[in-house]
């Protein structure tokens, strides 16, 4: 079942998005070449604490830590590690999210440690656009479809490899709420798109296929090819003034 926000409700869970953000900012800038994931990982989760609100990933299903920190070919949910080490080179891509409130703010991004190639920056960028490629079309009357769409376009015309077993989510009073919001689909088909919806708009893309695998931890996800991978989301807001993005700060 969609849930959809009141004003009232949609004030609420912007508090949490700003956390949100705000938490991922500083995680960001603690990439550096010879800092642990784990490292990383609490600053965010401090930043969260220190403003009143909860991790929303910690043992969520059993999951360890706070934020998912996923470097070069794995995908999305790395587990932070004191003896996982950030190198030059590396792409590092952060999923969190915060609860103050009752209401959840979820965001991801993906940062450069040091000096990357052309071709991992090239797929960062990409995939940090198809995002606002698929924000665009969050609009009231239009679909689900309409962003999954606008996001695989963008993205596979330019020779990436969309990921398909895993798709952003309606969130507002749980992390993850209805309806699916896939990176691929066929504008015109999905859900409907109504004042008051919240989702989280996140392309997962490869450098190579589309295709992946969870690794025996049960978390981590990494590409089949083993090629590089990139991960950006907001949480979104429809609205009858056009789609906002309440993890913006």
């Amino acid at each position: 079942m969609i849930l959809l926000k009141t004003a009232n409700e949609l004030a609420l869970m912007k508090e949490a998005c700003v956390i949100s953000a705000g938490a991922l900012k500083a995680a960001g800038e603690a990439v550096q070449p010879g800092v642990s994931t784990a490292e990383i990982d609490m600053i965010a989760h401090d930043y969260i604490v220190r403003r009143g609100a909860k991790p929303a990933f910690l043992n969520y299903n059993g999951f360890p830590a706070t934020a998912c920190i996923s470097i070069n070919d794995e995908v999305i949910h790395g587990i932070p590690s004191s003896r996982r080490m950030i190198k030059e080179g590396d792409l590092v891509s952060i999923d969190l999210g915060a609860m103050l409130n009752g209401y959840f703010g979820d965001n991801a991004a993906t940062f450069a440690a040091g000096r990357i190639s052309p071709e991992a920056k090239r797929l960062s960028d990409t995939t940090r656009e198809s995002l606002y490629e698929g924000i665009r079309m969050a609009v009231a009357g239009g679909r689900v479809g309409d962003i999954g769409s606008a996001v695989q376009r963008y993205c596979e015309s330019r020779g990436y490899g969309v990921v398909r077993d895993f798709t952003g989510h309606g969130v507002g009073k749980a992390i993850h709420e209805d309806p699916p919001v896939p990176n691929f689909g066929t504008p015109g088909r999905g859900a409907r798109l109504l004042p008051g919806m919240t989702i989280a708009i996140e392309p997962m893309i490869n450098e190579g296929s589309g295709a992946v695998k969870v690794l025996p931890d049960g978390w981590t996800v990494k590409t089949r090819d083993g090629k590089l991978s990139a991960h950006f989301e907001h949480t979104v807001a429809v609205t009858t003034d056009g789609p906002v993005i309440l993890t913006q700060i």
